[in-house]
């Protein structure tokens, strides 16, 4: 088959939909060869990383070469190239598709990874909100398929789009490959002392944006509320504007500094790895999340987690992850101090959680789900 790809994110975008786009390719590339994989990008940003894909095997990189560029070639545009090269299959990867693909008989798959702007509108302007719910109903209605990254993301389409269930199918969301390999604690605290000597020996970890929905000031609440002597300081990875500020502020106000150690600059992904991998405890009480990457991702490295009972969290959590209400810091705080308590069952929760997160998530056979819905749709034409 030729698939055509909405790349734009795969090209330009370090964080969550472009890590999709890119682990999605790899993972089919990698199982699926005789396919040939067109990648569709208005531009490609200067970075190795990401210009590493113009010349990957079995994959082509398309620009727009005409009048017709930028945003306006994604939207209306693309039809056209994707009819010329001859394309069986379009997969939007973020939420929306180009118009004009029933008029050239190339049917397509949208990825949903969440509807945020629905489900959480405050973090949204409300001209964001209006662009977003037209991309999203326009994808939702013309897709042959639409693909949620949890259950959780599944109900959310169709509740709010009107999407019957049949139409959608739960594929799980790959991980970057480096987060599969065998933990090895003892390396990742050598390389920890010489790129961060500052970091303490045991520690919560925390990793995501640092926004409103993610909750990070119910971590520093639910922090607050262990007494000292059971505490572990709470190192953040992420960044943010207002409400970081308000985190920042509470913590000074609260007299918690010496408990929370915040990087805004860590964007080497074998170093986020390596933090992982030593923390006691990944901690995510987020309100609202499309799959919850950084659960797996810490589960992977054989960290036990602290996870909402809400939204996909539980999903991405699984069997192993000890389950709090958000809303509740003395929740937080009553599971992370169940973690901490008992440093073997914590370790061996740690172990479980791996094992579950590597068979539940494997790239083959997330791969294999999406290619055979492929030929579903194909063969439907």
């Amino acid at each position: 088959m030729h698939i055509g790809y909405d790349a734009k994110r795969l090209f330009n975008n370090f964080t969550g939909l472009g890590n999709y786009s890119r682990t999605l390719i790899d993972t089919l590339t990698a199982e699926f060869p005789d396919n040939e994989y067109l990648l569709y990008t208005p531009k490609i940003k200067d970075d190795a990383t990401v210009r590493s894909y113009c010349s990957k095997e079995h994959c082509q990189t398309r620009v727009p070469e005409g009048i017709v560029r930028g945003s306006l070639w994604r939207s209306c545009g693309l039809a056209r190239d994707l009819q010329r090269d001859k394309v069986d299959l379009f997969h939007g990867l973020s939420h929306e598709l180009p118009h004009g693909l029933a008029g050239v008989r190339i049917p397509a798959v949208v990825t949903m990874h969440d509807v945020a702007w629905r489900t959480f509108p405050a973090m949204y302007h409300r001209w964001d909100r209006a662009i977003y719910d037209f991309k999203a109903r326009h994808a939702c209605r013309e897709a042959q398929r639409i693909v949620a990254i949890s259950e959780a993301t599944k109900r959310d389409v169709c509740d709010f789009y009107n999407v019957e269930e049949e139409k959608v199918e739960v594929i799980y969301q790959p991980v970057q490959e480096l987060y599969y390999a065998e933990p090895n604690k003892e390396l990742a605290q050598q390389r920890l002392k010489g790129y961060l000597p500052q970091l303490p020996a045991d520690y919560l970890l925390y990793v995501g944006s640092v926004n409103s929905r993610k909750n990070l000031l119910g971590i520093v609440r639910a922090l607050e509320a262990i007494p000292a002597g059971e505490r572990l300081p709470l190192v953040v990875v992420g960044n943010g504007r207002e409400y970081l500020e308000e985190v920042n502020s509470y913590v000074r106000s609260h007299q918690l500094s010496q408990w929370f150690l915040l990087f805004t600059d860590i964007h080497d992904n074998r170093l986020l790895r390596y933090l992982y991998e030593c923390a006691a405890a990944f901690v995510y009480p987020s309100f609202s999340e499309g799959f919850g990457l950084p659960v797996v991702e810490a589960q992977l490295c054989g960290t036990p987690v602290v996870t909402s009972n809400v939204s996909c969290l539980p999903e991405a959590g699984g069997p192993h992850a000890l389950l709090a209400d958000p809303a509740q810091p003395e929740s937080i705080a009553h599971a992370i101090r169940t973690l901490l308590a008992d440093d073997d069952a914590r370790r061996q929760r740690g172990r479980n959680s791996r094992q579950w997160a590597f068979e539940t998530f494997a790239p083959a056979r997330l791969a294999k789900q999406m290619m055979q819905m492929y030929r579903g749709v194909v063969g439907e034409k």
